[in-house]
């Protein structure tokens, strides 16, 4: 295992969190579209209990990724989560909201009433991921930062913050891009898909799954608009490379050039979005399939692994500063030391045991689906 491995292995690694995390914002698409799906409140509380079956899931995945992040490559989490922290702090309050409203909503004591709880989950559901997916969109755009490694070994320095951003907006300024924005909006409509398809699958109620099939539609041409339009921007914008030195600079259709370079990848995505088309389209189609979810919701994780892996294999800066070139994150600039990479590889062959528990809780906790007859249980939410 070579260090070159090692740093392939981990971006690798936190990739994969990535797009699972993709997939479990089902839970917030679900919750965007509470007051929509289930109109009556019995139909929101079984729209509720069935996505709070799962919320600690898409939440624990989220802490997972931002440990990984900082263990593997602490120069992005440093610069990105200590300087875009407005970016993070709202994504990170949004889902503090949603953990509050699924245990206080039907508290006794609730002065504030259900419905406002409701509003909570449904802000949540749609700037987590709008936000999340605006975050991963600078991988490729840009952000507006600056990396000093000189202040740890300058002795005049009075600071030893290697790391800043360039302007007084921590981050807010990266929603002034109108690409990210449409990542971000394309991945919110992919999750209000997933969340649509995954009541469809889990509550049996006629009326729930009669009022998310009329929504479905709309939700994926929306989605299917917005994915391609940036798709074809990424590969006809240019990139961020360096060479062999860590000298970084402007390649003219580098992600193009990825997407070639990188062909298994590429084949990886295309079988990802065929799952998805499959999954959704189905569902629209046939009123009586449910599983819909599944193919869609592996296609997610299928599309998006290779899509973050773009951003940052084939001698790609995967976090790129619009403030200054050289200061862009590689794998090989901000990465941890070969040690730390060593010693976290071994510990990270446990992984496997925990997606088994992982997979083991998730068919136990839907060994039957979801009624009316389960909200009336003393721990439902």
């Amino acid at each position: 295992m070579t260090y070159e491995f090692l740093q392939h292995y981990w971006c690798f690694v936190v990739a994969l969190l990535g797009a699972l995390l993709v997939f479990l914002l089902f839970v917030q698409g679900a919750n965007s579209m509470v007051r929509s799906i289930g109109q009556t409140d019995e139909g929101k509380r079984l729209v509720i209990n069935s996505t709070g079956r799962k919320w600690e899931f898409t939440f624990t995945t989220l802490v997972t990724f931002g440990g990984a992040f900082f263990a593997s490559y602490p120069l992005f989490y440093s610069t990105s989560f200590g300087g875009a922290y407005w970016l993070w702090m709202i994504i990170l309050f949004t889902f503090v909201l949603q953990a509050v409203s699924y245990e206080f909503q039907n508290k006794l004591g609730n002065f504030l009433g259900a419905n406002t709880f409701h509003w909570f989950l449904v802000i949540n559901g749609l700037l987590g991921p709008l936000l999340l997916g605006g975050a991963v969109a600078t991988f490729f755009e840009g952000s507006n930062f600056i990396v000093t490694k000189e202040n740890l070994i300058d002795a005049g320095s009075f600071t030893p913050i290697i790391s800043r951003w360039a302007n007084a907006s921590h981050g807010l300024d990266a929603l002034l891009n109108q690409w990210v924005l449409i990542f971000g909006l394309a991945v919110m409509f992919l999750a209000r898909i997933l969340g649509i398809l995954y009541i469809i699958n889990n509550v049996d109620d006629k009326e729930i799954r009669e009022n998310a099939h009329s929504r479905l539609f709309g939700q994926f041409v929306c989605f299917l608009i917005l994915f391609v339009a940036y798709l074809v921007h990424l590969l006809l914008k240019d990139g961020f490379a360096y060479n062999d030195e860590g000298v970084i600079f402007i390649e003219p259709y580098k992600y193009l050039h990825n997407f070639l370079d990188m062909w298994p990848l590429t084949i990886i995505l295309l079988i990802g979005v065929v799952l998805v088309l499959y999954g959704t389209v189905k569902s629209g189609i046939q009123k009586t399939y449910t599983k819909g979810i599944w193919p869609a919701g592996i296609g997610v994780v299928l599309v998006v692994l290779p899509l973050l892996l773009m951003s940052a294999w084939n001698h790609t800066a995967y976090y790129p500063s619009t403030a200054d070139l050289q200061s862009s994150l590689t794998m090989a600039n901000s990465c941890s030391s070969e040690f730390t990479l060593r010693t976290m590889f071994y510990v990270s062959l446990l992984v496997p045991f925990v997606l088994a528990y992982i997979v083991y809780a998730w068919r136990a906790i839907d060994k039957k689906k979801l009624d009316k007859q389960e909200i009336i249980d003393d721990h439902a939410y």
